[in-house]
């Protein structure tokens, strides 16, 4: 939706022009480049970054090889390309916040540079990828951009995440095949990288731990001190950028940072050009330098900017983003302000929309021109798109802050005889979704042939075009009704089937609309499929009351197999409604997000004992878990998560108490149970607990020693605590058969 007024006049607050022309010049200073390496979201090394950029004025970049598929979401449900195309939206925010230049590997939904899940290796992680694939993207990263200092976040040691492991390794390649002439696979010309740092502290902490220390240090990068303007720390800035990763609960508050240890892995310590003057342009350094002293006088900082733009020669990669550079600062000593939105930013190939501009200068005079992609026309204030018109790319491989792609308003401001050119976003970039389009719920269903439904409802909405005629196309022998019924017989096999949403006959695509207020919108589409898994599950006789976070939708998919399910997540916690339920579950991460459920547990502990099943789903250390407080009996859950989770998803589980209750009724869980799961077994597994608990399962990754956390099970007084940390919500979304029939035994009531 177009900003509200209070939004746009936030967005004006929150970036006053004097920081902004503070910022930019500061660039001036040098002519370094730094590009930092990561394999997600959030792997850049942010308050180092913040120092070289808004201290040292380096020119700083990121190549990351995901888009962060795999992890964590504490905003919203949206998970696998969904969640990718969110945490892209929301590294592009933390870029602006840094002026940080960005790279993709992986560069869209399908690409096999995925965050398949955690892995420990880097050999493992690199054969998922393609080794080929991903040095391939990294070479053409690398002649992209062509940065003199490379430096991956993390170090290639035993203990740390698998896909931090691979791109570290990818570094020490990347170098010679870069600047190798006869490299095959990019066409660019060679670039020579003239050094690597490792860092030279141990990545350890809550997720990893590094089995190695790290490498000598050999320099060392100050990230403490203010800036001089705002009076913020660089390693506040840091963090400014670092909330934007909303979805990975970043960002704290910092005071004065800290020195980032570097260790010098190739080429030499000194040798680098550190300003103009060392590429032969002098007198263009000299008239930088003039500027960034006139600083916070913006007429003179226009004039000695000016200067130091005609002053500049040739076309070194170097001085041409100079020139980049000072056009940013002459735009905004100049006075230049734009305002520039349309009057939709929803469209479809065909649309027309309205061009609504302001622009406004202290010095000079400004024009503004939208910069239209192939298929768009402008007559007047009137945006049109062809029926050729490209849908938006939710991936798109580049992201350069102050330089965005088309569509774009570019501005052109003329002082004296120069002319000098910026491009500036609209308010809200536009999102083009396909002409035949629909957004279907649901994506994922199930029909237990066990219980008595049998119908599945495909509800299409935000139909383009709105008078298209909506079908189902359903299985052979399936019943399909008005208004999106189907009906699945009682004679249907166990089994995974589609159901095809179509627009007047054909196959139509989904449209998924991601908007959450902190980034950019964004918008994926997939084709229009709702897949059904016909399974058999039998089930307890028992009344389920479920405490949910909002991450997780366990409580839906109880609903759906068939059992009485009643939602707490909103409701008051007293013995009334506890007394209602038989059972218990508690959603992944709710103690940290479901206001009220910590100060409920010791009323919860009563409720067990007097008879009731509570079903814990796994949470991490820090979403407030006591553990001496919150399960009935000392529960403890280790960390760093990659000692106490089990990535691969086909690992054998050893069953330890084969005649347990729980792994035989009302279902007898086999082995077959475990297979087809997504992503992997489990994470955050249980550490150390009371001896009351019996731990059910073993299981461990290759060559590791097997964990025995992933399931408890307690008897407390007459009732039952289960603990579980498989991730069987994530299992449940994937339609995995063996997830629900093991869900459907951990509620049951204790015989």
């Amino acid at each position: 939706m177009p900003l509200t007024d209070p939004a746009r006049l936030a967005a004006e607050r929150d970036s006053p022009r004097i920081v902004a022309l503070w910022q930019a010049l500061v660039a001036l200073r040098s002519v370094v480049s730094f590009m930092n390496t990561g394999a997600h979201p959030d792997d850049e090394t942010s308050g180092m970054l913040a120092a070289m950029r808004f201290r040292d004025g380096w020119d700083i970049s990121y190549a990351c090889s995901t888009r962060g598929e795999g992890g964590q979401n504490d905003v919203g449900r949206e998970s696998g390309a969904a969640l990718g195309a969110l945490r892209t939206a929301e590294m592009e925010a933390a870029c602006d916040r840094l002026d940080l230049r960005m790279y993709w590997h992986g560069v869209s939904p399908d690409d096999p540079i995925t965050d398949f899940g955690f892995s420990k290796s880097g050999e493992e992680t690199l054969a998922k990828w393609g080794h080929a694939r991903t040095l391939e993207r990294f070479v053409w990263i690398i002649r992209t951009e062509r940065p003199d200092i490379i430096c991956p976040t993390f170090l290639d040691v035993p203990g740390q995440h698998g896909h931090h492991r691979a791109m570290t390794q990818a570094a020490h390649e990347v170098i010679a095949l870069a600047a190798d002439p006869d490299y095959a696979d990019c066409d660019l010309d060679p670039w020579q990288v003239k050094k690597m740092y490792l860092p030279a502290w141990s990545g350890a902490g809550q997720a990893y731990d590094d089995d190695l220390p790290p490498p000598p240090e050999t320099t060392r990068i100050d990230g403490t001190g203010r800036d001089p303007v705002t009076g913020w720390p660089y390693a506040r800035i840091g963090q400014q950028s670092r909330a934007m990763h909303a979805t990975q609960a970043m960002g704290h508050w910092a005071d004065e940072g800290r020195a980032y240890p570097l260790h010098l892995a190739y080429g030499e310590e000194d040798g680098l050009p550190q300003t103009l003057r060392d590429l032969g342009q002098g007198a263009a350094q000299d008239a930088c330098d003039a500027a960034v002293a006139a600083f916070p006088d913006s007429g003179a900082v226009l004039e000695h900017a000016l200067s130091a733009l005609k002053a500049l020669d040739g076309d070194h990669h170097k001085v041409q983003r100079k020139r980049e550079q000072l056009a940013r600062v002459i735009h905004l000593a100049a006075g230049v302000d734009v305002q520039a939105r349309l009057a939709d930013d929803l469209l479809h190939p065909g649309d027309a929309t309205v061009l609504h501009s302001a622009a406004y200068c202290d010095v000079g005079e400004v024009a503004v021109t939208p910069l239209l992609p192939d298929h768009w026309t402008q007559d007047g204030d009137a945006i049109s798109l062809g029926e050729k018109a490209k849908i938006s790319d939710p991936y798109p491989p580049v992201y350069l802050p102050n330089q965005p792609a088309a569509p774009c308003i570019e501005t052109v401001l003329r002082v004296g005889d120069v002319d000098v050119v910026q491009r500036q976003a609209f308010e809200v970039p536009p999102v083009v979704i396909p002409a035949r389009s629909a957004t279907v719920t649901p994506v994922g269903d199930i029909v237990n042939l066990a219980s008595s439904r049998r119908g599945v409802t495909v509800t299409a909405r935000n139909v383009t075009p709105a008078n298209a005629q909506v079908g189902v196309k359903a299985p052979d022998g399936w019943r399909v009704g008005g208004e999106g019924s189907v009906t699945v017989p009682d004679s249907a096999e166990v089994g995974l089937y589609d159901l095809t949403l179509t627009l007047d006959g054909a196959a139509a695509q989904s449209v998924q609309h991601i908007e959450h207020p902190h980034t950019a919108p964004r918008a994926l589409f997939t084709p229009v499929v709702t897949q059904v898994r016909v399974m058999e599950v039998a089930l307890p006789n028992v009344c389920v009351g479920y405490i949910g976070g909002g991450n997780d939708r366990v409580g839906h998919w109880l609903a759906r197999l068939g059992c009485d399910v009643v939602d707490l997540s909103g409701e008051e916690l007293t013995e009334a409604a506890l007394a209602g339920c038989d059972t218990l579950v508690i959603g992944i991460f709710a103690m940290r997000f479901r206001k009220g459920l910590a100060e409920a547990m010791p009323r919860i502990h009563a409720w067990i004992a007097a008879g009731g099943t509570l079903v814990t789903l796994y949470h991490r250390p820090w979403d407030n878990w006591d553990a001496d407080a919150t399960a009935p009996l000392r529960l403890e859950i280790g960390q760093p998560s990659l000692r106490w989770r089990v990535t691969d998803e086909t690992a054998e589980v050893d069953v330890l108490q084969p005649e347990h209750p729980l792994l035989n009724t009302p279902n007898r869980i086999t082995g077959a149970d475990w297979d087809g799961w997504h992503k992997e077994r489990g994470l955050y597994f249980a550490k150390d607990w009371d001896a009351g608990y019996v731990p059910l399962l073993a299981m461990n990754d290759a060559g590791e020693a097997p964990l025995k956390g992933a399931l408890l099970a307690a008897d407390i007084g007459q009732g039952r605590h289960v603990h579980t940390s498989l991730i069987l919500h994530h299992q449940m979304e994937k339609l995995t058969e063996g997830a629900f029939r093991l869900m459907a035994n951990l509620i049951a009531k204790r015989g």
